[in-house]
């Protein structure tokens, strides 16, 4: 009662198949595919911003921030 043969996974793979058909199966597939690759690019795109950002936008950055403490009471 070890592991299973091939023998064994490929009956489980043809009740698989049996029970949800290949078209179904192939939809699955290319879901699951597109649901990654948005995942990668989703991972890509969060760290572009933040190094795109020019001196000239972290500059107003910095002034805004400055000029918010120049109006805060203490």
């Amino acid at each position: 009662m070890g592991s299973m043969s091939w023998i064994h996974w490929v009956v489980v793979l043809l009740i698989v198949v049996l029970v949800f058909g290949t078209k179904r199966l192939g939809n699955i597939g290319k879901d699951v595919g597109e649901a990654v690759k948005g995942f990668k690019k989703g991972i890509q795109d969060d760290d572009k911003p933040s190094a795109q950002l020019g001196d000239e936008s972290r500059r107003n950055d910095s002034n805004a921030a400055s000029r918010n403490d120049e109006h805060t009471p203490r």
